[in-house]
């Protein structure tokens, strides 16, 4: 067992101590969730998550942020941004929170780095320790932020969620060996909340094994994507119950086109049940995707403590 592998299936404990109360949301007119990399596809989850829970909301990578907000949105004064970086140090999440703050927004910080250049920059700061061996890959630090993430805009995490989230990760790792033979097409396909979930999976196998990812809203890979699906295609299903039906219809055409189909919630050649709703179901499975991509990278012979061209902080000059 490698230490990626190690940190991935030690991670519960530190969510046990995650899970907890945290402040109101702050009263705003847009939130704002700003993040790059693993940070981003989280922002883009939490974004949809606020945006169903009544509080408007919006992700920006940090660059963009930074570089041309009024691009996005244009009254600081009602505008709450929230931050997110593992380390903290992020170059240009960091330089957006400054800018944020400066234009008059009230920043949150929300990252596991309490004493980072982050949170010495912000109005308010969330944070969670991690599994102090995580290396470059986020894994822990990505449920953490997720999990602190969705409390902080009103959701109830309830303590349940580390077993099931603990067994979806065992119960994909036992037939992972089967279904990731011979595949080099992994699509990762979610909705809603599930969407920012989706590109995290795509992004995690994709750095960790030098794979050929992808990640789309569910009906959306009809139009063109679908020309790529073979027999060297997987398709990670993350089903919502609103469109359950239309996404378990789209999961039979790609297997009848060659794809092997895992179902996360709903119909595959291998179906995992997921025993939370919409707003809790991306936290639920995220170790299962962060398993996977382990397994396709041990299957291709790559150690993903030292994954190609990564470092643990991306700074700027």
């Amino acid at each position: 067992m490698n230490t990626t592998e190690k940190v991935i299936f030690e991670q519960f404990p530190y969510w046990e101590k995650a899970i907890g109360s945290i402040p109101a949301p702050h009263d705003a007119e847009l939130t704002v969730f700003v993040g790059c990399g693993t940070s981003y596809n989280l922002a883009l989850s939490l974004a949809a998550l606020s945006n169903l829970a009544g509080r408007p909301a919006i992700a920006a990578p940090g660059a963009e942020w930074l570089n041309r907000p009024a691009a996005l949105w244009s009254r600081w004064q009602q505008t709450h941004v929230v931050a997110l970086s593992r380390s903290g140090e992020t170059t240009e999440t960091v330089a957006a929170a400054k800018a944020s703050r400066a234009a008059g927004a009230f920043v949150t910080a929300l990252t596991v780095e309490p004493d980072s250049s982050l949170a010495k920059n912000c109005d308010r700061l969330i944070a969670a320790a991690t599994h102090p061996d995580e290396g470059i890959v986020m894994t822990a630090s990505a449920s953490l932020m997720l999990l602190l993430g969705m409390q902080m805009t009103g959701l109830q995490v309830p303590a349940s969620i580390i077993t099931s989230a603990h067994s979806l990760a065992a119960d994909l790792d036992t037939v992972l060996s089967e279904i990731i033979t011979d595949r080099s097409h992994f699509v990762f396909l979610g909705s809603g909340p599930l969407y920012g979930v989706a590109v995290e999976g795509a992004l995690k196998l994709m750095e960790m094994s030098q794979t050929m990812t992808q990640a789309f809203h569910p009906l959306e890979y009809r139009h063109g994507p679908i020309s790529l699906v073979d027999q060297k295609t997987a398709v990670i299903m993350l089903y919502s119950a609103d469109q359950k039906a239309e996404e378990a219809k789209l999961a039979k055409e790609l297997q009848e086109k060659g794809a092997t189909v895992i179902g996360l919630g709903g119909p595959g050649d291998l179906e995992l049940k997921v025993d939370f709703d919409l707003s809790l179901f991306g936290l639920a499975i995220l170790p299962a995707l962060q398993i996977l991509g382990e397994r396709v990278a041990q299957a291709r012979h790559i150690d993903t403590v030292s994954p190609r061209h990564l470092t643990k902080v991306v700074t700027l000059a």
